[in-house]
């Protein structure tokens, strides 16, 4: 597998899921979780999240029908607007930097809102930990992990 293709297509899929917003298709499952699924030629990306308060996922990604990447995340808003503060969340995530597409940029700056993403690694192993301000009050943290999976032959 081919890291360069692999962080190109992170980074579409970055800006064309969850953070397209309103525009991502989002499918309902019985479970009561969300699921969004993108494909582009061989791979495919699939974020599958419970949504309220807190919320928790995963994303993973295949190539040629094989997982080859994947990571989770657990994060909470603790605002009375999370709306608000959701939709500057998304915005951050479309702000994704070519060389780690897994969140939003080190630091995102809009309005009364302030993202920040702290991280170790890189996007073949990686874990870190998103927060946003508003008015300087912290009111959304998550922390997230990943990296490549099934890298060895066998089980």
């Amino acid at each position: 597998m081919d890291q360069k293709a692999l962080l190109q297509f992170l980074l579409d899929a970055s800006r064309r899921g969850y953070a397209a917003g309103r525009s991502a298709v989002k499918t309902r499952e019985a479970d009561h979780s969300t699921t969004i699924v993108l494909e582009d030629g061989d791979w495919k990306f699939h974020d599958n999240y419970f949504g309220g308060e807190p919320y928790g996922g995963r994303e993973v990604v295949f190539f040629g029908g094989q997982p080859v990447w994947m990571a989770v995340y657990y994060g909470q808003v603790d605002d009375a607007n999370v709306d608000s503060v959701y939709s500057f969340l998304q915005r951050a995530l479309r702000d994704a930097p070519p060389d780690f597409p897994v969140r939003g940029p080190q630091v995102f700056t809009e309005g009364r809102f302030s993202y920040r993403n702290v991280y170790e690694g890189d996007v073949m192993r990686f874990w870190g930990q998103e927060t946003i301000h508003a008015d300087g009050r912290l009111v959304y943290t998550a922390r997230y992990g990943g990296g490549l999976v099934d890298r060895r032959s066998g089980d």
